[in-house]
């Protein structure tokens, strides 16, 4: 157990880990990033990340230990055959209950993205929502695509940005991010793996929600 993250998979190919909230995925003035304390806790071994999480963002983040496992997992990324889960919280109704949001990401002035209308190289999203419990509702967010702040904006976007995150929805900011990557699944060497790692939110009605929704891929997602 440590204070910035818990271990959920540690084999020879890969490491899985359940990020704790508001830890920097990269190194900076302020401290060591996550994959760097990490290392420094498994006694400096090498890792490669082949994906990553906002600062604000909790949750399952793979990395390998080898560059030929990275390119592997590359390659899994790329062909999207890595299906990912992520939970969310918001305390405002979507324009739509489910779909998709879909659209060219673009970076404005200051730092924050923007989603277009447009669809030449677009951020690929789909979600379903869920009442938890009076005034909150509970988002299921299943990325295609890889885009930074993806789902921070697609959730601005439907009208239901996400509770405590300080750039996208600065009048309700908190200790706390809630946004959580909930459900990672792939096949590596013939093998299938699933790893879940379950929020600490406490808000009323969380418990009973994943409770009804612990298999997402079991939802009726439209094809795309």
């Amino acid at each position: 157990m440590h204070s910035d993250f818990d271990i959920i998979e540690n084999n020879d190919d890969f490491l899985v880990i359940n990020k704790h909230n508001n830890i920097d995925f990269h190194c900076s003035d302020s401290g060591l990033g996550i994959v760097a304390k990490v290392s420094q806790a498994l006694g400096n071994i090498a890792l490669f990340p082949v994906h990553r999480l906002d600062k604000m963002t909790s949750g399952l983040l793979l990395m390998a230990k080898s560059s030929q496992v990275a390119a592997q997992f590359g390659e899994l990324f790329e062909s999207r055959t890595i299906s990912k889960f992520y939970l969310a919280i918001s305390d405002k109704k979507p324009k739509k209950k489910q779909g998709l949001i879909k659209g060219d990401m673009k970076k404005g002035r200051n730092g924050s993205y923007l989603l277009l209308k447009s669809n030449d190289n677009p951020a690929v999203t789909q979600f379903f929502s869920f009442s938890v419990a009076a005034g909150i509702r509970g988002f299921v967010l299943k990325p295609h695509t890889g885009k930074t702040h993806q789902l921070r904006v697609a959730m601005k976007s439907i009208g239901a940005p996400i509770l405590g995150d300080p750039r996208y929805y600065p009048q309700h900011q908190g200790d706390v991010g809630f946004l959580h990557a909930w459900q990672l699944q792939f096949e590596l060497n013939g093998q299938v793996f699933e790893f879940t790692a379950q929020p600490t939110w406490v808000i009323d009605g969380i418990s009973n929600w994943l409770t009804e929704i612990n298999a997402p891929n079991e939802l009726p997602w439209p094809k795309l």
